[in-house]
């Protein structure tokens, strides 16, 4: 029996087992063993070459992934909101390969990679699945579009994610392990648990820990407790947009944030647009901003004033030394001390050093030796 007969057996398992208390443990060993097994079958795969895939060299500030199945309108919307040349057409499948464009906003550079649309049983290898959302993992955020007529797709594109690895809107699970050589498994945990502890250390045992000292800093479930021993997820935050809002009559939108709230969507905080009439998208040039979770940093360089036009955009938490490094050339050896005016000073040209941390739309002069 090959791996991915293995795969589906498990999995047919896992689906006919009814879950209680009294299955949890064989369920969670199950999961383990899957996720065992999907690991091994896709480093064969990534090993033996796996069929090429899709590769985009990362450019810009950022990377921002546009997920949606066929004909939901990525292309024209890409084309509408960069400076790419996406094939669009109303059939599907237009998009062959990944299109890159790049989204100039706030003074960031933006990279959107429009990714040949999603079909069902993707992450298994339908359609170009795997290679299309090998793409995805690499992105900093991801942009779910669905079709103001389909709005259940989001549940099967959220699937799609999930089945390989990628865990959208979620913090890493707080869990440690620590192997050594003897002892045995020795679980720790900082809030009471849900699983016992026979249940954890079967887990572990089957993701090849023997003797390990296991730190739990949150109630895992199974799933988190799996996630948290795997070195192969991907932590991506999303936003979701709803185009084609130019062909529905106003009352059809309740019923629209109605199927958007059965899925934890607060129709707030989705965005409406209409790719090929160009509506709403500086909403959604906002929100993907917002989101990215950048900051501009204006220059004063010396003899030539504040550079207003190209900010350095980097990520918010960063710091004056952080800065400079992305800078690059010799500033690191040569810096003395800085001045920053603007929300994270106190005063105008406030003198700080490289543990400084920068805000949106600080003014920074860096003071060199000579």
């Amino acid at each position: 029996m090959g791996l991915e007969d293995e795969i589906e057996e498990i999995e047919e398992e896992i689906a006919n087992t009814p879950y209680n208390k009294s299955t949890e443990a064989h369920i969670g060993r199950l999961k383990s063993k899957l996720a065992e097994k999907k690991e091994k079958l896709e480093n064969q795969q990534s090993g033996s070459g796996g069929g090429g895939g899709y590769s985009v060299e990362k450019h810009g500030d950022a990377t921002v992934a546009l997920v949606g199945f066929p004909s939901v309108g990525k292309s024209s919307l890409l084309n509408a909101m960069t400076n790419a040349e996406s094939e669009t057409g109303s059939y599907e499948f237009t998009t062959l390969d990944v299109n890159p464009g790049m989204l100039n906003h706030r003074g960031a550079n933006i990279q959107m990679l429009d990714v040949p649309g999603l079909i069902e049983g993707a992450a298994s290898g339908k359609g170009d699945g795997k290679q299309v959302l090998a793409v995805v993992r690499n992105a900093d955020l991801i942009v779910f579009m669905l079709s103001v007529f389909e709005i259940e797709q989001y549940d099967r594109l959220q699937e799609e994610l999930y089945d390989i690895n990628i865990r959208v809107d979620q913090e890493p699970p707080r869990v440690t392990v620590r192997p050594k050589i003897k002892d045995g498994i020795k679980i720790t945990s900082s809030t009471d648990q849900e699983l016992d502890e026979e249940t954890i250390s079967d887990v572990l045992r089957d993701q090849g820990y023997v003797n390990a000292d296991l730190n739990l800093q949150e109630n895992v479930t199974i799933d988190r407790l799996i996630d948290g021993l795997m070195e192969n997820r991907e932590y991506i935050p999303s936003i979701t947009c709803v185009n084609k809002v130019d062909l529905i009559e106003p009352d059809y939108k309740e019923q629209v944030d109605e199927q958007l709230r059965e899925r934890d969507l607060d129709p707030e905080e989705v965005t409406f647009i209409s790719a090929e009439a160009e509506r709403g998208l500086d909403a959604l040039k906002d929100r993907i901003w917002e989101n990215l979770g950048l900051i501009r940093v204006y220059m004063d360089k010396p003899g030539r004033g504040v550079d207003w036009e190209e900010p350095l955009v980097v990520e918010s938490g960063t710091t004056i030394g952080e800065a400079i490094e992305k800078l690059g050339g010799e500033m690191e050896e040569r810096f003395r001390f800085a001045r920053v005016s603007g929300p994270s000073a106190t005063h105008d040209e406030q003198q700080v050093g490289t543990d400084h941390v920068l805000e949106d739309e600080d003014v920074l002069k860096l003071i060199l030796r000579r």
